[in-house]
């Protein structure tokens, strides 16, 4: 068990303790996700396959989010910000715009990317180095401006 799954096991039973009914649900869906993902490819997740999975998590509820709010679901979207602000508990510090750019335009220069082909292999690297810590949506389209530009 990589040591943030361990983190959120010692969160749910810390919240169960003290009775937060709500917040261990979230917690449980969450492990419920990244146990089936190991069970399904038959592998032990890492740390940053565990990111992975929580920001697959945190997108779904964003979009969710959206939705609710533009249609006027003020109670369900009190729900998801409510499972947003949990599963954020869990993620690495988010990189500010400026750092993102800033990683974006060294691996490029590092790679010798100058067109649309090497994108795949920017983004691949750059996945690697911020691992949760930033938007892929935000990173991909840095890295399509600057290889466009």
């Amino acid at each position: 068990m990589s040591p943030l799954q361990q983190h959120i096991a010692d969160t749910i039973i810390t919240s169960m303790k003290a009775r937060e009914i709500e917040r261990v649900k979230v917690m449980r869906n969450v492990q419920a996700v990244i146990k089936q993902i190991e069970v399904d490819r038959r592998i032990e997740l890492d740390d940053a396959d565990v990111l992975d999975v929580l920001q697959k998590q945190l997108k779904q509820r964003q979009e969710s989010l959206a939705i609710f709010t533009e249609n006027d679901r003020d109670d369900l979207a009190a729900k998801e910000q409510f499972e947003i602000n949990i599963i954020n508990e869990f993620m690495p510090k988010q990189m500010d715009d400026s750092e993102i750019a800033a990683l974006v335009n060294t691996e490029i220069a590092a790679q010798g990317a100058t067109s649309m082909r090497d994108m795949g292999a920017v983004m691949g690297s750059l996945k690697k180095k911020t691992a949760g810590r930033a938007d892929p949506a935000l990173i991909s389209k840095l890295v399509k401006e600057a290889l466009q530009g």
